[in-house]
């Protein structure tokens, strides 16, 4: 062992003079054990946060959508076909996208039609998983049936206009047809076959379905489409398929991703992730100075030491590596229990809200706001090995100065009292 670093633990394992060096000691340790604790425990929350709403999103829309510039997408199936053969693309579905709004006589709510063929969507979306009453199968007339055909709608969007399964409403389109009283809204009759939740709030209030073929009649769409929907197996290598897809079709087709129509929320979980990281940081960085004040304490306490260990042919580095290590000892034990509170943390983390609510009476997460089974908590190995090693760059700077304070210290000054 270098005669640096056994002086320096035996520093820190000795007994003091003033029991206020080890108080200080104490607490520079236990606010880096803090700090890198807070930071896993809040990144791994927002990562579960993040995770959470991208697999929602997924689950309702597709991972890339391909339209027709200015116009209604003919020979759809062919572009499909054609759309199926580019590398990394698993499935492909047709649909109508429209807004209309939804009429039960009382109650009357605004909503985003798509007409989808349940056979294919069940390849590209999770809406299918993500019904909690009723089927997709059910979306045409049935044979022995009501002659109203089928609609799929929202938990919420249920709850707003009193719908339950069997329940008639009718879908009403804004651009219906010219008579001569003058623009006329086109309305029909649905009835409600499905109701399905995706835990997403603007998706379960805002979000209607109907068959393919039904919404082609009510918008007098003909053989025509939106769109198409694709399923990839990389998600987050839509970018450059949209961007290909964009090459090779021309100006007719445009390709958007699901990263750039969501583009504001992820930005904003991103930002908010970096600022929370910086925020907490500060925690380390105070700290950080409660181990330049030890280190400033230690030195004074040893300058009779220092003095003899230079007079004995030490070098000035060498007294500077003392300190330096004493003081990156303290920060690397404060986050290795930082780390290893944090993580203990991070995965028990509903089971200690549980208690705390039991303990208090208090609800801090209720499931039916926040719209989530679970409270969501994800561990990334890359976020733990930053945050430590932040917290122990920090604090090997905070021990340079004191250290280089030490290391001019001058044997004569320091024993001419003693």
């Amino acid at each position: 062992m270098p005669f640096e670093l056994l002086i320096g633990l035996r520093y820190l394992k000795a007994k003091r003079k003033s029991t206020f060096i080890s108080i200080i000691t104490f607490i520079s340790t236990a606010g880096v054990t803090l700090g890198v604790m807070a930071l896993i425990v809040v990144l791994a929350v927002m990562t579960g946060f993040e995770r959470d709403l991208k697999e929602k999103i997924l689950g309702t829309n597709a991972h890339l959508v391909v339209i027709r510039s200015g116009a209604a997408m003919e020979n759809y199936r062919g572009t499909m076909e054609r759309l199926k053969q580019l590398p990394g693309v698993q499935a492909a579905t047709p649909f109508i996208y429209n807004q209309v709004m939804l009429s039960t006589g009382r109650n009357v709510s605004g909503v985003v039609l798509r007409g989808i063929e349940p056979e294919t969507d069940r390849e590209v979306t999770r809406l299918s998983r993500s019904l909690v009453q009723g089927g997709m199968t059910l979306l045409d007339p049935q044979p022995g049936g009501g002659p109203e055909p089928g609609i799929l709608i929202g938990r919420e969007l249920a709850r707003h206009l009193n719908l339950g399964l069997g329940d008639r409403v009718n879908v009403v389109s804004p651009t219906g047809s010219i008579t001569p009283l003058g623009m006329m809204p086109k309305l029909k009759p649905f009835r409600v076959v499905g109701i399905f939740n995706t835990g997403m709030f603007e998706y379960d209030s805002t979000l209607a379905y109907v068959s393919l073929g039904q919404a082609q009649r009510f918008f007098d769409l003909g053989d025509t489409v939106t769109g198409v929907q694709l399923k990839v197996a990389n998600v987050y290598g839509t970018t450059e398929l949209a961007q290909q897809i964009n090459r090779e079709f021309g100006p007719e087709l445009y390709a958007r991703d699901w990263m750039q129509m969501n583009k504001n929320i992820l930005f904003a979980l991103k930002t908010e992730k970096v600022v929370m990281f910086i925020i907490l940081t500060l925690i380390v960085l105070v700290a950080a100075f409660g181990i330049a004040s030890t280190l400033f304490m230690v030195v004074m306490e040893k300058a009779r030491d220092i003095a003899i260990l230079k007079a004995m042919g030490a070098r000035s580095l060498s007294i500077m590596k003392i300190f330096v290590l004493e003081g990156l000892i303290i920060g690397i034990v404060g986050t290795v229990l930082g780390v290893l509170s944090g993580l203990l943390i991070a995965h028990n983390l509903e089971l200690i809200i549980d208690l705390v609510q039991k303990l208090t009476g208090k609800n801090f997460f209720s499931k039916d706001i926040y719209y989530l089974e679970h409270f969501p908590s994800q561990v990334v190995g890359s976020d733990v090995l930053m945050i430590s090693i932040t917290a122990v760059v920090i604090s090997f700077v905070a021990t340079l100065y004191p250290a280089w304070q030490a290391s001019k210290m001058l044997p004569a000054e320091a024993l001419r009292y003693e």
